[in-house]
């Protein structure tokens, strides 16, 4: 059971959602969030009237966090977020992998070891993905969508979204093709269907409209 003070395990998993879903500008309803935490929609809606009560968020024809909501979330955020920068950038894990694990870190890191954490990894203000660790130093750079860049245009890969990264298969797919944050490529060809054709790291990679729309570069 939760301490004085905590919220369950699966509070805090639906504030981190709402939060992420808002963060990425897709609209907050009981559709999506069941969508993103592939269950059904009789239990968000059940978890939603208990979100309620508890004050953590509010229901008024569009799900917000309330502040105390909000203060919630954002430990969680900042939680997975520096769990995925200490298992990639430490122990050297994948992507994928790393985001799996920082799901289950999320919910029992303390804060001495949150602090101790963020002090080791030399307080870094990203997620491995770029996306803002909440209570960092984070400032916000001047981003456009990859699908947005014309052919022959050169960008630096800065931020992959939430979205992106509860897609199937995508993180690997992003990682192994050096679409990583940081990473600078040109855009090559771009297909009537969207799919864009970019050459980065020396290798050419075709990149769906769904993906081309929310990875944000320089």
């Amino acid at each position: 059971m939760p301490a004085a003070g905590e919220h369950h395990p699966a509070f805090e998993e639906y504030c981190e959602c709402i939060f992420e879903l808002a963060e990425d500008d897709v609209d907050v309803i009981q559709a999506r969030i069941a969508e993103r935490l592939q269950v059904s929609r009789p239990a968000v809606s059940e978890m939603i009237r208990r979100l309620e009560s508890e004050g953590l968020i509010t229901n008024d024809g569009s799900i917000e966090l309330t502040a105390a909501g909000m203060k919630l979330a954002q430990q969680v955020v900042r939680r997975h977020r520096l769990a995925e920068r200490f298992l990639t950038d430490v122990l050297q894990l994948s992507w994928a992998e790393a985001h799996h694990e920082a799901g289950k870190w999320e919910h029992v890191i303390s804060e001495s070891v949150e602090t101790a954490m963020n002090r080791l990894l030399g307080e870094p203000t990203t997620c491995p993905h770029g996306n803002p660790i909440p209570g960092s130093d984070y400032v916000e750079p001047d981003l456009s969508p990859l699908s947005q860049q014309e052919i022959g245009a050169t960008f630096t890969v800065r931020r992959i979204p939430e979205e992106l990264e509860f897609t199937p298969g995508l993180l690997e797919f992003l990682e192994q093709s050096s679409l990583r944050p940081g990473c600078s490529g040109m855009v090559t060809a771009a297909s009537p269907d969207g799919t864009l054709t970019v050459e980065i790291d020396g290798q050419h990679v075709g990149v769906g409209s769904f993906a081309s729309e929310r990875i944000l570069v320089a």
